[in-house]
């Protein structure tokens, strides 16, 4: 029976986005305790999350959709009709309400693609690697709510690993370094803030919306990284066989070939990211200056090292 409630209320939540712990407890003759031990184990892989006050209950994020491989645009298709046709036959409530939960998730045949700029002049993809189009849902949940003013809760995950609820404004989309953020006036701190997307652990559409608040390009801060207080001045040596990651990395106008090596002098972000993505490119790089970073690299290896021994 646990796995009949599990899917039970995951469909509750895909069909409905958000129901309360009473209503699941009346409708499966269950304790309000027993409801919220299922949430728990949802929430594990879901996004679901209990929103607590007058207006509460248990939400599934807007940008949640079952995975890709679950049904195909035709499979969806084949089952509205069956349970259309079931329902004409034998008019009853839960062939009605199977389609009303089924409906919610109808997929398009749409590629997961954002385009920016003129159009047709810039194409990006919105996914991950290994994205099961729930980040790119949650990227075109982002779109529609910046083109529609709506105000989105949001449920948000800090670096440290903090969880806080916040209500925010989204007002433009940013990708940056391979990383997509969402600039957004934050009602809990009463000023533009950039969220990144993969840290929007779920986000609920309000039935609020907003006005547009003005911000200049330069509000956004995508440059805070390059003062001298936070950045460091990097020289690499890098391998013919590293050179095409590299160039993805660091720019080809940056890297120069002298005696059939490539290097690099460019200026970084001096934080943690730095170091794994030098040891992401293996023996494909070597930090030739400065010796702090070297040290840094030399102890990070070392430790990945230690794992296998």
């Amino acid at each position: 029976m646990k796995f009949y409630y599990l899917l039970d209320i995951l469909f509750e939540l895909l069909a409905k986005r958000k129901v309360t712990a009473t209503y699941l407890a009346e409708k499966h003759d269950i304790s309000v305790r027993s409801v919220y031990r299922y949430v728990d184990l949802l929430s594990i892989n879901v996004p679901i999350y209990v929103k607590r006050g007058r207006d509460g209950g248990i939400c599934i994020s807007d940008s949640y959709k079952l995975p890709v491989g679950f049904m195909t645009k035709e499979e969806y298709e084949s089952a509205m009709e069956a349970l259309d046709a079931m329902y004409s036959q034998l008019p009853e409530e839960r062939f009605l309400a199977a389609k009303h939960k089924l409906s919610a998730q109808i997929k398009t045949e749409t590629r997961d693609l954002t385009l920016s700029g003129e159009i047709g002049s810039i194409l990006v993809d919105s996914g991950t690697w290994g994205d099961t189009r729930t980040f790119s849902e949650k990227v075109r949940l982002f779109q529609e709510c910046i083109r529609d003013k709506t105000v989105v809760e949001i449920e948000y995950h800090s670096r440290a690993g903090e969880k806080t609820q916040r209500k925010i404004e989204p007002h433009v989309l940013v990708f940056k370094q391979g990383v997509w953020y969402v600039f957004a006036f934050c009602y809990k701190q009463r000023a533009f803030r950039l969220f990144r997307l993969g840290r929007i652990f779920s986000s609920l559409k309000t039935a609020e919306t907003f006005r547009r608040r003005p911000f200049e390009r330069e509000d956004i801060p995508l440059r805070y990284w390059i003062t001298d207080s936070n950045s460091v001045d990097a020289r690499f040596e890098i391998s013919e066989g590293a050179f095409a990651d590299a160039q993805d990395w660091l720019g080809g106008e940056n890297l120069r070939k002298k005696d059939e090596k490539w290097y690099a002098d460019v200026t970084l972000p001096d934080d943690e990211a730095l170091v794994r993505k030098i040891i992401g490119l293996g023996s494909g790089i070597k930090v030739l200056s400065p010796d702090f970073l070297k040290e840094r690299v030399a102890s990070a290896a070392k430790n990945i090292a230690e794992l296998y021994h």
